[in-house]
C-alpha cells in the first residue's frame, strides 16, 4: 500500500485528488491539509509514502514546505511531488532546490497521477518534457553565460552522453534506446553521475548540461 497527503488550499483540488486516487486499492490517502504549515505537521504525524504538494497556499507556500519534510531526517523516505500550473514558472524552479521528487500538472489525467505516484514511491525523480522546457528557458533568460562545470571532466563520454540525454528529459527507458544499453545499466550511469556531480536528482543534472552547454 502507497500512503499519500494531500495539501492544497481548495478543498475542490484536494478533493479531485482523492477521487483520482481511490480507483486504485494499493493508493490510500491517509492526511489532508489546507496550507504548508498544516502540511507539515501533518506529514510529521502520518509518514506518508507520497506527498501531493500545491506550491501557492497561505501561511507557508509549497516551497518552504517542501524544504521543512525534506531537511526532516525522519522523513527520508517521504517524497514531495509538486503540483502546478504554467503560471508558476519560477516557483517550479525554487521546489527543485527545495529537494521536490517531481512536478505534476494540476490538469494531469488519473492515469498519470497514479503512475507519478508510484514512481515517486519508488524513489524515482519526475519530471515531464514540458516543465522542463521551461525550467530550462528560465535559466536561458539568466544574465550568466553557459561556461564548462569544471566537475565534468569526472566523467567518462558515455557518462556525458548520459548527461546528455537527461539534459532533454529522457526517462531511463529513453537513454537506454537511444544508446544502445539495456534500462539498468542507465539507471547505474544515472545514479554513477549524481554521485560525482554532487547533484541531488537528475532535475539538477539537467540544469547542470544547459547551463554547461552541453544542451541547448
Amino acid at each position: 500500500m502507497i500512503t499519500v497527503a494531500l495539501v492544497d488550499d481548495q478543498h475542490l483540488i484536494r478533493a479531485g485528488l482523492r477521487s483520482l486516487l481511490a480507483s486504485d486499492r494499493d493508493l490510500q490517502v491517509v492526511a489532508e491539509a489546507s496550507d504548508g504549515r498544516r502540511g507539515v505537521d501533518t506529514v510529521l504525524r502520518t509518514r506518508p509514502d507520497v506527498v501531493l504538494m500545491d506550491l501557492r497556499m497561505p501561511v507557508m507556500n509549497g516551497i518552504e514546505a517542501t524544504r521543512l519534510i525534506r531537511a526532516e531526517e525522519s522523513l527520508a523516505q517521504t517524497h514531495v511531488l509538486v503540483l502546478t500550473t504554467f503560471d508558476d514558472d519560477r516557483d517550479v524552479l525554487e521546489a527543485v532546490r527545495a529537494g521536490a521528487a517531481g512536478y505534476l500538472m494540476k490538469d494531469a489525467a488519473g492515469t498519470e497521477l497514479r503512475d507519478a505516484v508510484r514512481r515517486a514511491a519508488s524513489g524515482e525523480r519526475l519530471l515531464s518534457p514540458a516543465i522542463l522546457d521551461r525550467l530550462l528557458k528560465i535559466v536561458a533568460s539568466s544574465p550568466a553565460a553557459p561556461e564548462p562545470d569544471p566537475r565534468l571532466s569526472q566523467l567518462s563520454e558515455r557518462e556525458l552522453e548520459v548527461l546528455i540525454r537527461v539534459g532533454h528529459g529522457d526517462t531511463n527507458e529513453e537513454i537506454a534506446g537511444t544508446l544502445y544499453i539495456s534500462p539498468a545499466t542507465s539507471r547505474t550511469y544515472v545514479s554513477r553521475i549524481l554521485g560525482k556531480l554532487g547533484a541531488r536528482d537528475r532535475t539538477e543534472l539537467a540544469v547542470i548540461a544547459y547551463r554547461s552547454g552541453l544542451v541547448r
